[in-house]
């Protein structure tokens, strides 16, 4: 513990980064001018939590309980969280002519690709224009559509709010019932919609899409290709189940073109942005599970979403695949993954649905204890929270507001993890083991 503090990893600093935003945030947020009457501190900090780990999960309404001021800490809160404080605090001490240390550089590296890069700079630059570019188009296109019912100054900070929410993949929304009174505005429905793909997909596979546009020889990396290929198949596949689960339920009394709109942007925005057209607690139980596998799956790596990523969900496919074809070697679109990247496949597969299973018994036993199975147990919501909390979704059946303060707790661990990373976790608590210079004898045992 003490070489943690003394000498902590790139790890433990993204970790501490993100707990130092949070703390700042709930203390900002508990000021009295940032919010009208009584807010205790565990709401305050479940909102920042919310916030920072661009989650969207809400114990109160963002729109009426918190003034212009606290919104204004909300949206910059998301911001700070969606891109990582430590890609802002690079870019700020390379403005000012200092170079961030090794491990500084080593976070923002993590966090926005998966191999070392010989330009920091250059990187941390393309990645805030293309951020700020594509959320001021965003603003623009909401703002000048929104200024049909609403007045410029509240248009505008609307539009901006809600373009910043998407595109880092938020889903806080300043309309009580989040977009629901605009499951017919196609403009609005596409654009959120595309924000969250944009922000969803990663920046080192919008950087190649970039550069293969510009150039038509450049070629797209297996992580590129697998990653587009996965969140193509992902939409397609969620908007097609959920016509077929809603087609006479949710989406009864909309037209075949507003249906598909509405199947499309419910199928983008559980893959980590708590955005709904639809009204959640009246979804089928098919589709509620739908969208729980589709939270769980999540964002692509490098990008301000959660869940264990949509590559590790292919990895994880693939090596299902391969095995019961025989191969020792794991093979993906004409490549060999190496065995590192297997392994951490299954092991964030496996850590997170063991950190999914845990809590929501945590939950059950904190809100519904000795309640009888007869009884309406909220099992299914309570799964649907869990999983939507890991994966910084946002989405929620209902039951957020009347958790108490365990189930809170729970919830605000759930969002941390999910956005740091459950092997970050391990990585902070993890004990070191002397190396050892023999082996056990082996002894196979049966398994299946």
């Amino acid at each position: 513990m003490r070489s943690l503090f003394k000498n902590p990893s790139p790890p433990a600093i993204l970790a501490f980064s993100f707990f130092a935003l949070i703390t700042i945030g709930a203390f900002l947020l508990y000021m009295p001018f940032t919010h009208f009457g009584n807010l205790s501190y565990i709401d305050a900090l479940f909102t920042a939590t919310s916030a920072v780990c661009v989650t969207g999960l809400v114990v109160v309404d963002t729109g009426t309980k918190f003034t212009f001021w606290g919104q204004i800490i909300i949206i910059t809160l998301i911001q700070l969280g969606g891109l990582g404080l430590m890609t802002f605090s690079t870019i700020v001490l390379l403005l000012l002519g200092k170079s961030p240390s090794l491990k500084g550089r080593l976070v923002v590296q993590d966090t926005l690709t998966y191999g070392p890069t010989k330009n920091l700079f250059s990187l941390v630059k393309a990645v805030l224009a293309f951020t700020f570019i594509t959320e001021a188009i965003g603003s623009l296109i909401l703002t000048l559509h929104w200024h049909r019912v609403f007045p410029w100054p509240k248009a505008l900070f609307y539009g901006i709010f809600h373009a910043i929410s998407a595109f880092c993949n938020a889903g806080f929304s300043l309309f009580s019932n989040s977009l629901e009174g605009f499951n017919t505005d196609f403009v609005v429905l596409l654009t959120i919609a595309f924000l969250l793909i944009l922000g969803g997909i990663g920046f080192l596979v919008v950087n190649e899409c970039i550069a293969r546009l510009y150039a038509q020889k450049h070629r797209f990396s297996l992580h590129s290709k697998l990653t587009l290929i996965t969140t193509t198949y992902l939409i397609i596949a969620g908007t097609l189940l959920f016509l077929l689960f809603e087609n006479t339920n949710a989406l009864r009394g909309l037209t075949p073109s507003q249906k598909i709109a509405n199947a499309f942007f419910q199928a983008v925005t559980p893959r980590t942005a708590g955005f709904n057209s639809l009204s959640i607690p009246h979804l089928t139980d098919a589709s509620l599970f739908l969208l729980i596998i589709l939270m769980f799956i999540g964002a692509s790596p490098g990008s301000c979403g959660g869940g264990i990523k949509t590559t590790t969900f292919a990895v994880f496919l693939n090596v299902l695949w391969n095995k019961l074809k025989g191969r020792e070697k794991v093979h993906i679109l004409h490549h060999t993954l190496p065995e590192e990247a297997v392994d951490r496949a299954f092991s964030i597969t496996a850590l997170s649905a063991f950190l999914v299973i845990i809590c929501v018994v945590l939950l059950m036993l904190t809100q519904k204890y000795g309640i009888p199975h007869v009884s309406k147990t909220f099992f299914l919501d309570y799964l649907f929270e869990t999983v939507s909390a890991f994966g910084t979704v946002g989405l929620s059946t209902g039951v957020t507001p009347s958790l108490n303060t365990w189930g809170k707790g729970i919830i605000i661990l759930l969002m941390f993890i999910g956005r740091v990373g459950p092997l970050t976790i391990v990585h902070l608590v993890k004990i070191e083991e002397v190396t050892k210079r023999y082996q056990y004898a082996e002894e196979n045992v049966m398994i299946g």
